[in-house]
């Protein structure tokens, strides 16, 4: 069986071509079911690229029944996000198989990767294996909490890199930088352009991003994907304004690092 389909082939043309895509981060968790129903309205209308779903305490009964509303009231591809080997769900159209390689943890390195890899094996889902990076955000998030790791330093550009450069050349197929959900700093467009320019498969960057200009500033750093969570939970009229941001941005034509003309 094979579970290279449709999603990473588009991200992989998408970077080709300088073209960046948005992401909105469900988390069963938090979702107030008004909110969640005006949340995938917006999305459809402003042409949102992908939903991720996830986060980390959600358990198994409560993503089948998120996937199934969404899934009846929008078309836009679902991609789990998981906390751990129990947040799987063949509802879904893919995940990102996410080892956390800035950590230390060998649990989330490999161990719940092996308990999960039989269900994965038979599942119909696109499978897109992803270092997860969790960078410091200046205040413990449940993800630092929940993983036991400590993040990369917010100023340590150059521990991000290696990091990423030892992901790409495991084999790795994305890169996700983290500041983690609720952040009070997000990633640096230091580190998002000094990661962007080291690798060269796609990158994926969330955690405190709450406004269109921090989305615009992130996408002239290099980041291909961006992810927002915490600020379209408290208000998600604001899909239109970072839409629009990721929209707006024009790559210069034959350059695929996707800088802004001027």
């Amino acid at each position: 069986m094979t579970h290279d389909k449709g999603i990473y082939a588009g991200l992989l043309a998408a970077k080709k071509h300088g073209e960046k895509k948005l992401v909105v981060l469900f988390d069963p968790d938090k979702l107030r079911l008004k909110k969640m129903e005006q949340t995938l309205d917006l999305a459809v209308e402003c042409g949102v690229d992908y939903f991720f779903i996830g986060g980390s305490l959600v358990v198994n009964n409560m993503l089948d029944g998120l996937l199934a509303q969404i899934r009846q009231r929008c078309p836009v591809p679902l991609i789990l996000f998981p906390g751990n080997s129990f947040q799987l769900s063949y509802r879904a159209d893919g995940i990102l198989f996410l080892s956390l390689i800035s950590g230390r943890n060998p649990e989330l390195l490999i161990g719940q990767h092996v308990i999960s890899a039989p269900f994965l094996k038979m599942s119909p889902l696109e499978i897109i294996s992803t270092g997860y990076m969790l960078v410091d955000g200046g205040v413990q998030t449940a993800v630092q909490y929940m993983s036991n790791t400590y993040p990369i330093p917010a100023h340590k550009d150059d521990i991000a890199v290696c990091t990423a450069l030892a992901g790409e050349l495991l084999g790795l197929r994305m890169l996700y930088l983290d500041a983690g959900s609720g952040a009070k700093t997000p990633v640096s467009e230091s580190m998002i352009e000094a990661v962007s320019g080291a690798v060269s498969i796609p990158l994926i960057v969330g955690g405190g991003i709450r406004t269109p200009e921090k989305v615009a500033a992130n996408l002239r750093a290099g980041a291909d994907l961006i992810v927002v969570g915490n600020a379209i939970e408290q208000d998600p009229v604001l899909i239109r304004e970072m839409a629009a941001a990721v929209k707006d941005f024009q790559p210069v034509l034959g350059n695929d690092s996707g800088t802004v003309n001027g």
